[in-house]
């Protein structure tokens, strides 16, 4: 991978292969953290995603299990 400058930062050239593994695409946000190798690289969850894994959970809580931000905030 290469390194070039971005406006005033700097950019990591992402290979095919790896953009296909990770099913990356134009805006998606990735983590780069220390990895034994160098760095690993992870795609964030994008919101489509986000929103598929909370709708598992509509309907499963019991009326009496209902969330309340005002309760919440109360402390």
């Amino acid at each position: 991978m290469q390194i070039a400058k971005w406006g005033n930062s700097l950019a990591v050239r992402l290979p095919a292969e790896l953009v296909r593994a990770l099913d990356l695409r134009e805006g998606d946000d990735v983590i780069l953290r220390p990895d034994a190798d160098g760095f690993a690289v992870a795609r964030q969850p994008r919101p489509e995603e986000v929103l598929a894994g909370l709708r598992r959970f509509r309907g499963r809580l019991a009326a009496g299990d209902r969330l309340s931000r005002d309760e919440a905030n109360n402390c």
